[in-house]
Order: C-alpha cells, then sequence, then structure tokens
C-alpha cells in the first residue's frame, strides 16, 4: 500500500485500500480482505495521516473452544516530517522522510497494528459461559448437571467484592 505524496497539493485528501490479508503480510489468522482507509493531511513539511483498519479474522474462543469468525478494527495516526532525522529523536509515532521523497509505504505499520488488534482473551461473545470442568460439556447449550461443590467460606468476601465490581 503506497500513497503517492510528490504531487499532492497540501490539504486533506482520501485514500482506501482494499486487498487480500495476505498480500500484507497477514497470515492466520487473518483472512479474507483488509480494508484500510486513510486521511492523509500535507502541510509544508509534514504529512499527518489517521488510518482505520477493519480485518477479517477466525479464532478459537478461550472459553468454550469453538471456532468463530470476526471483525477487527483498529486506527492509528502517524506523522511524517520532511526533512533529517535529528540524532536524539525517538518517537514511535513520528517518521522522518527525506525532502525529496514521493511516497509513503503503509505496510509495515498495517501490519503492526493489525498485530495489536488481536484481542488478549479470544471470546465467541462477551458471556460466553465456557466448559464445565469437571464433564467438558459446552455450559452455552445448558447445564450439564454436575453437582457444584460449595464455596469455602473463607473466599466469600472475595466473591463479594468480584459481584459489587461486575454490577457497577
Amino acid at each position: 500500500m503506497k500513497i503517492k505524496i510528490s504531487n499532492l497539493s497540501d490539504g486533506i485528501h482520501n485514500f482506501n485500500f482494499e486487498e487480500p490479508a495476505v498480500d500484507a503480510g497477514l497470515e492466520e489468522p487473518f483472512f479474507g480482505n483488509i480494508s484500510v482507509n486513510v486521511e492523509l493531511n500535507k502541510m509544508h513539511n509534514q504529512i499527518v495521516i489517521n488510518t482505520k483498519l477493519s480485518l477479517q479474522t477466525e479464532f478459537d474462543c478461550d472459553r468454550c473452544t469453538k471456532n468463530y469468525k470476526s471483525t477487527l478494527t483498529n486506527s492509528y495516526k502517524m506523522v511524517y516530517l520532511l526533512g533529517t532525522k535529528p540524532e536524539d529523536t525517538e518517537a514511535i509515532s513520528l517518521t522522518y522522510l527525506p525532502a525529496d521523497a514521493d511516497k509513503i509505504i503503509l505496510d509495515n505499520d498495517v501490519r503492526d497494528y493489525a498485530m495489536l488488534a488481536i484481542p488478549m482473551k479470544k471470546l465467541c461473545k462477551e458471556d460466553c459461559k465456557g466448559l464445565c470442568v469437571k464433564c467438558g460439556k459446552d455450559l452455552n447449550e445448558g447445564d450439564c448437571g454436575c453437582k457444584r461443590e460449595e464455596i469455602d467460606e473463607r473466599w466469600l468476601p472475595l466473591m463479594e467484592l468480584k459481584n459489587k465490581i461486575n454490577h457497577n
């Protein structure tokens, strides 16, 4: 994904890219096409881009182990300055381009932010009940009938605190 900047006038420009995830260097759990919307604001010696990504993914639920598909989104902002980079600058979202640069290549940033969109806990739905720890039945399909153990009274204050937090 390249944006040619050499002939762009100052101001806001919009770009839309759609390409297969594998062409962007993204493999499992990504599939299908990746959609990238870019709003580019060109000024005298700087370019600011706001980028929105939309990707199709396929995961196994961490609670019930069912396979599910979802659409992930992520966005990021990047500032490009035209000129030479000072020696002591280590800004994450700041990139220096040579004054005679004619294009911006988005591939690496898109790949990085796509990977950052993957959730830490992959759930088929927010209220997934998971599997019974005794018999392994999917509790989303109904109760399994296994006898639940009594909760040790020492844990009750902690359970009450958890319930207060969940209800707020």
